[in-house]
């Protein structure tokens, strides 16, 4: 009894949880926050009344901003499309066919009425909704529903519907990277629970959440980042829970080629070499081109001030020095934090047994997967993700040079949808033109010393038809 309890609590929204408000085919994600108001496709709304229910619920937007979950109706308005007509050729779009005017639709709205209600009178009022096919009647009422129901429905995050919200709104900032793509990468690297995983990518934390959803919170993740810091703005849209994050790591792409080669420090100066004592109180370094005030100056400007003005003098200098002792101590936590992260993905990274690696970047791959593919053990798939094949194609023949990869595959993505409805079952006309490209493949073990016998072993065909050329001859 206690285990379904908790099952059903973890699939109610509870205050603070990330969630993504669907609209048709439009998504946005958002924290349950109450009393905060919430704008979505120009309505605003409060989520105050989402807390406590279940997930895939939809809600309907009611006077004042307030969202009520939806009754289950048992009969569709489109139940009276069963009056309908055979051929649709003679009816004409004037615009003369439906008898409410904008006026009269805004006052219904003033009135009350629900977007539901809203769509029965338009269809009371079309002069030709009786006149038009089934299949008409149908479009017709779903696309008045579209525009005219204010209604939201509730779902957990997960990885295909954030890459679908991404996609769909901003699609530049996850370098046009498609959902299906992101699924073929996830396979390709054989992400799984318990292995070590590398992931270089500037899609806005979406890859790297990904990852981080597929292994479950078991196993290790080392984020390579460009910069002064990692963007995760993704990674908080899954809403993870907290033991999530302590399997991620952060190491700077900046100080690969240091730890390859053995001189990388830890220290918390080689990571941030600005100190503070040239910073003043206010944050400003001081100048040494101001002008200095002079002592004897300094002794006649004292002597006329008011001792009262110097009492408050040497209280803000000492509040000033406190704020800046204060400062002090919390950049020394911070770099102190800084350099115990750093420590600890260079540890996981010296070994070099990563179980896979996964690049989807802005920048150009070839640089980064030549470096980064030294930190996998043999035997471990690594997958490149570019918008562009140009760039994958220098990784492909860059890697066939160098060797230490085998079964390397360069391949696009490619989705097509389809809309399945009774005798109308076609490809969707608007669908997207590509998904980018991927490049995957093995790594292996090179080994120098087979390298270095190639040679003699090609000595030993002619060997062979010398004794051949003795047996002839005798």
């Amino acid at each position: 009894m206690a285990d379904s309890e908790d099952d059903d609590s973890q699939q109610r929204v509870n205050e603070g949880d990330y969630v993504v408000l669907k609209r048709g085919d439009i998504y946005k994600a958002v924290q349950i926050q109450k009393k905060k108001k919430t704008v979505f496709e120009k309505q605003w709304f409060f989520l105050d009344n989402v807390v406590g229910e279940l997930y895939g619920t939809t809600f309907e937007v009611v006077t004042g901003g307030t969202l009520q979950p939806r009754k289950p109706k048992h009969v569709e308005s489109s139940a009276d499309a069963k009056e309908a007509g055979t051929d649709n050729r003679h009816i004409q779009d004037d615009g003369k066919s439906q008898k409410l005017t904008r006026d009269d639709i805004e006052t219904l709205k003033e009135q009350g009425l629900k977007g539901q209600e809203i769509v029965q009178q338009l269809i009371d009022n079309s002069t030709t909704f009786r006149d038009k096919t089934e299949f008409a009647q149908e479009k017709y009422i779903k696309k008045k529903k579209k525009k005219y129901e204010n209604s939201v429905m509730v779902l957990r995050p997960s990885c295909r519907i954030l890459a679908m919200m991404y996609h769909g709104r901003e699609p530049g900032k996850i370098c046009h990277l498609r959902y299906d793509t992101l699924a073929q990468m996830l396979t390709l690297g054989n992400i799984h629970a318990g292995s070590k995983v590398l992931v270089f990518e500037t899609c806005a934390g979406l890859v790297l959440g990904a990852v981080m959803e597929r292994m479950g919170g078991y196993g290790s993740v080392v984020q390579m980042y460009p910069g002064g810091g990692p963007a995760r703005g993704g990674v908080e849209n899954f809403g993870f829970p907290p033991h999530f994050h302590n399997t991620l790591h952060e190491f700077p792409i900046q100080h690969v080629n240091a730890l390859l080669a053995g001189t990388l420090d830890t220290d918390a100066k080689s990571i941030d070499p600005t100190t503070t004592d040239d910073v003043q109180a206010n944050g400003e370094k001081s100048d040494p081109t101001a002008p200095q005030m002079d002592s004897t100056d300094a002794g006649d400007q004292s002597m006329e001030t008011n001792p009262v003005e110097i009492s408050a003098v040497e209280k803000e200098a000492e509040e000033r020095e406190k704020r800046r002792e204060i400062r002090g101590q919390e950049k020394k936590v911070k770099m102190e934090e800084k350099r115990k992260k750093l420590a600890a993905a260079a540890a996981l990274l010296q070994g070099r047994n990563a179980d896979g690696l996964v690049i989807a970047s802005r920048f150009h791959p070839c640089p980064v997967l030549l470096g980064l593919i030294r930190f996998l053990a043999p035997s471990r798939p690594f997958v490149v993700y570019s918008q562009y094949k140009e760039p994958l194609i220098e990784c492909y023949t860059k890697l066939r040079e160098q060797g230490g990869a085998i079964s390397l595959r360069l391949t696009d993505s490619w989705i097509r949808h389809y809309q399945v409805l009774p005798n109308r079952t076609h490809p969707v006309l608007l669908m997207s033109g590509g998904g980018g490209y991927l490049l995957s493949g093995t790594t292996v073990a090179t080994d120098t010393q087979q390298v270095k016998t190639a040679p003699t072993r090609a000595e030993e065909p002619p060997a062979k038809r010398a004794k051949l050329d003795e047996a002839t001859e005798a």
